[in-house]
């Protein structure tokens, strides 16, 4: 047994890159199709006649599966494997992208957003997984920044789609065959994975499959205050992010007068700032520690914003900013006039976008043992779920009943001050002698 390992060779950089590549590009067929209904919202009203509510739906029965894929989600992959599982889930999410794209039916396209949730997040897990798997004892907090900021870009893209896919905007399903080729461009990067990991199990040392996020009954009562508190920020930081751009280029569209393109131009603004920032923050955080802090910083960031966007408060003028800004993006025919007003607002939530996610997920390995490390994942998945779907259908009820946008923001507000609190309650607790060493620039422990 020993002579067989010591045959095997460490897996060539070139090999372990080319795998992340492939998979990244999987991911970002995924965020593509969760982030194409945004852009659609004021073609579904006018074509279809659907509410708020039926918009904040679609969005948020992405999220019902994964509150119970958590739960068996890490039991199959552990039965059949962490590859076979994702290309099982990356099918899912192709299948779900088919279904919601077949007939303008709120149930119909229900059925394939849930068929689509069914397959993502647990795709999301094996990816996270098969990266953790060739990136050890390597550059895996860069690689996993690296995944995330090219999944991004398929949001981006998305959410920029009225631009650069103008004469698919004539009815509301141009858009969706998009995210057909999205779902079909996923599948076909998770069969060159899947080829790729098969060859190289048989040739380079590669760390052995093992157990993945699951959810263990047992061991939630294990865990100490410090994670709850990170699992309550996370869930209400989520809340108050993800369901706001489900509305967002609609709301830019109704209250402030935008174009579509323009909404959607804004909207990415979020994307945009985490694709260049989130590894940046967690070089920040490697390098200076003080992450309850910096998570804190990040939550005070969001509080403002959704008012001051509601209320059409102009920050701006008094800095001497006035006007628009002129953008400009010659390859994805992007040429817009962008209020200043609005971009400022939207720069201050695409920091704490940034800011609290490349703090936050991190610091869960900081305090919880690696052995427990799955369970810890899973439930906060599952609770950040729950938020996801709950807020999705609330704000689209809340709108409808209110004609109109300036009550969902407040709960969004909300939202951002209850994750201030959590995160100065993780800071609190984190003073104290028994604290992990989130404070601290150097990890205390793997």
């Amino acid at each position: 047994m020993t002579q067989t390992i010591d045959l095997k060779k460490e897996v060539p950089a070139f090999l372990r890159w080319s795998v992340l590549v492939i998979i990244s590009f999987a991911m970002f067929g995924n965020y593509y199709i969760y982030d194409s209904i945004s852009p659609l919202a004021d073609l579904l009203a006018k074509d279809l006649h659907f509410t708020d509510s039926d918009i904040g739906l679609l969005q948020g029965i992405y999220s019902f599966p994964n509150i119970i894929m958590v739960l068996i989600g890490g039991m199959i992959i552990d039965r059949i494997g962490t590859k076979k599982g994702a290309l099982i889930f990356t099918v899912f999410v192709m299948v779900g992208a088919i279904v919601t794209t077949l007939k303008g039916n709120i149930y119909v396209m229900s059925a394939g957003r849930l068929i689509f949730g069914l397959g993502a997040e647990s795709m999301i897990v094996a990816i996270t997984t098969v990266i953790a798997r060739w990136f050890k004892g390597k550059e895996l907090s860069f690689a996993f920044g690296l995944n995330l900021t090219v999944a991004r870009l398929g949001s981006f893209l998305a959410l920029n789609s009225p631009t650069w896919g103008k004469s698919f905007y004539t009815n509301w399903q141009g858009p969706l065959w998009i995210t057909i080729g999205a779902g079909v461009f996923a599948v076909f990067c998770l069969l060159i994975f899947y080829i790729v990991d098969t060859y190289s199990d048989k040739r380079y040392i590669l760390e052995k499959e093992g157990a993945q996020d699951k959810v263990l009954i047992k061991e939630l009562f294990s865990f100490g205050k410090s994670f709850w508190f990170i699992t309550l920020l996370c869930v209400t930081f989520y809340s108050a992010m993800f369901p706001f751009q489900t509305f967002a280029i609609k709301f830019f569209q109704e209250v402030h007068g935008t174009s579509r393109e323009v909404g959607g131009n804004l909207s990415s603004i979020l994307t945009l700032a985490a694709m260049i920032c989130t590894p940046l923050f967690g070089l920040l955080a490697d390098k200076i520690g003080k992450r309850s802090i910096l998570m804190m910083f990040g939550s005070l960031l969001i509080i403002p914003v959704y008012l001051i966007m509601a209320y059409k408060i102009d920050i701006a003028s008094p800095l001497g900013l006035t006007g628009f800004i002129n953008l400009n993006i010659g390859f994805m025919d992007i040429h817009s006039k962008i209020p200043v007003y609005l971009i400022i607002p939207m720069s201050m939530m695409g920091i704490a976008f940034s800011l609290i996610p490349a703090v936050m997920w991190p610091s869960v390995a900081l305090i919880v043992k690696h052995s427990k490390l799955g369970t810890a994942y899973g439930l906060m998945t599952m609770i950040q779920n729950i938020g996801l779907w709950g807020t999705n259908v609330l704000i689209g009820a809340v709108n409808d009943m209110t004609h109109g946008y300036t009550t969902g923001m407040w709960l969004f507000s909300s939202l951002g001050f209850f994750g201030l609190l959590f995160a100065f309650l993780l800071w609190k607790n984190e003073l104290g002698p028994h604290n992990h060493g989130l404070e601290f620039p150097k990890l205390k422990k793997e």
